[in-house]
């Protein structure tokens, strides 16, 4: 049991990082096409989808699929992330749990 669970955290754990890698290059790249084209927002904006649509892609509608691809991959990497935190944390409890009473 023991093995399995630092085997399973392991994966997590690599799993997270290429999850982080891959959001990392989206936003990065939907961030690079705003910057060039100088559309500035509040970042608060982007946890925000009502407000993100009347106040900035009100104000640039040829760029709104951009602007929406930054915040979408945006919240999905941040939730994601907190997903396999809570993960790798419950898994690694459980470990130090089996330890103890192993």
């Amino acid at each position: 049991m023991e093995r399995s669970l630092m085997y399973l955290i392991i994966f997590l754990f690599v799993l997270m990082l290429f999850v982080n890698i891959y959001f990392r290059i989206k936003v990065l790249r939907a961030f690079r096409v705003l910057r060039d084209s100088r559309i500035q927002f509040d970042s608060a904006l982007v946890f925000q989808k009502e407000k993100l649509e009347q106040e900035v892609i009100a104000r640039h509608p040829a760029h709104a699929r951009h602007i929406r691809d930054f915040a979408h991959f945006l919240r999905l990497s941040i939730s994601m992330a907190i997903v396999l935190i809570v993960l790798i944390t419950l898994m690694g409890g459980l470990l130090m749990y089996y330890r103890k009473t192993g």
